[in-house]
């Protein structure tokens, strides 16, 4: 469990404390941009490792123990999860490292950026805050509440580094998105546009969901659906 602990710790702090304080701009500006971004992929690539073996090996400790008649409502919570996870990633991405030029020419807050700025992590904090209420264990809280907690504070993180860079077009930019989905649509700042998502991006989230669906039990020891 101690393994477990250091291993989130460090996972959070490579990711909060360092990409997302003045740190970045320390280490870029003695490592450069290319240096830095590598030693950080190795880093979060080492830290994940690290946190998935600890996991593994844990002991159970329960909580409030497994929820099995929530199965159900984990399931449904799951397919916006796999959606927003996928549409994070291949969706062209303003707010990530090179995706400034997105910002700069207006054209950011289209598509899913008209729901959310942070799909990906939108679908991260869904999926691990299914994990961790359905799993009521120790180590899945530590495990799964990892990704929570940067889900959570990632977001407004991101934002502070980008508006200290891009000033009044991370403004704009912001003024017509939100990090809660939908927000922004509701109070009007923006309109919803399915088109500009298109039809297969969506489709690629629900293959996603049916392959978790058909292979969770075999992979995780735990059926998606009860039955």
């Amino acid at each position: 469990m101690l393994q477990l602990i250091g291993a989130a710790l460090f996972f959070i702090a490579i990711h909060l404390c360092v990409a997302g304080t003045a740190m970045r701009g320390w280490l870029v500006q003695r490592l450069g941009e290319k240096v830095y971004l590598a030693l950080f992929a190795l880093a979060s690539l080492a830290g994940l490792i690290w946190l998935i073996q600890a996991y593994r090996h844990a002991p159970l400790q329960d909580l409030w123990g497994q929820i099995t008649a929530l199965r159900w409502l984990a399931s449904v919570f799951m397919v916006p999860a796999c959606v927003f996870l996928v549409l994070g990633m291949i969706t062209p991405n303003p707010t990530a490292v090179g995706g400034e030029a997105l910002i700069l020419k207006g054209v950011a807050a289209h598509g899913i950026y008209r729901i959310t700025r942070h799909p990906f992590l939108v679908g991260t904090g869904l999926w691990s805050a299914v994990h961790v209420v359905y799993n009521g264990d120790v180590a899945a809280a530590i495990f799964f509440g990892t990704f929570l907690v940067l889900s959570v504070m990632g977001p407004p993180s991101i934002d502070y580094k980008q508006r200290q860079a891009l000033g009044d077009n991370w403004q704009q930019f912001g003024a017509h998105t939100s990090i809660v989905p939908f927000l922004a649509i509701l109070q009007g700042r923006n309109h919803l546009q399915l088109a500009e998502i298109g039809w297969w991006r969506p489709v690629l989230g629900l293959v996603l969901y049916s392959g978790l669906a058909f292979f969770h039990q075999k992979l995780f020891g735990v059926a998606l659906f009860v039955g």
